[in-house]
């Protein structure tokens, strides 16, 4: 999945997109497939606000998750939700890109879902 505006293009990793799968799965489960439509709205606008790029308000710096890794809580905007975009910007000469890493519960131990930073496995 990716997403381009503003000079950036927002891509999920596959993890996050099998997290997005597995969050509106468990949504119809637990609360019907009507919320869980109101779900993924929530979650894709949440995705679509990084497109200015990592600066955008709401960010926060986790270096403790490793180096460059950031999160963008996805209630904003009077939607509500429990989860956190984990990412990644990456820049080169050619592109500006959002690596979505993960989606993840805002209660869950983050470090425990994402891979070693690189050069510390």
């Amino acid at each position: 999945m990716t997403r381009r505006s503003v000079g950036w293009a927002v891509r999920l990793t596959r993890a996050a997109e099998a997290d997005f799968q597995d969050i509106l799965i468990w949504t119809v489960e637990q609360f019907g497939a009507r919320q869980a439509r109101a779900y993924a709205t929530t979650l894709m606008r949440a995705i679509s606000a990084l497109t200015p790029g990592p600066g955008v308000a709401g960010v926060r710096v986790r270096e403790d998750l490793g180096s460059g890794v950031a999160t963008f809580h996805v209630a904003r905007a009077r939607r509500k939700g429990r989860h956190l975009i984990v990412f990644r910007a990456r820049t080169n000469r050619d592109e500006h890109v959002i690596e979505v890493l993960r989606i993840l519960h805002d209660t869950m131990d983050l470090s425990r879902h994402l891979d070693p930073p690189e050069g510390e496995q």
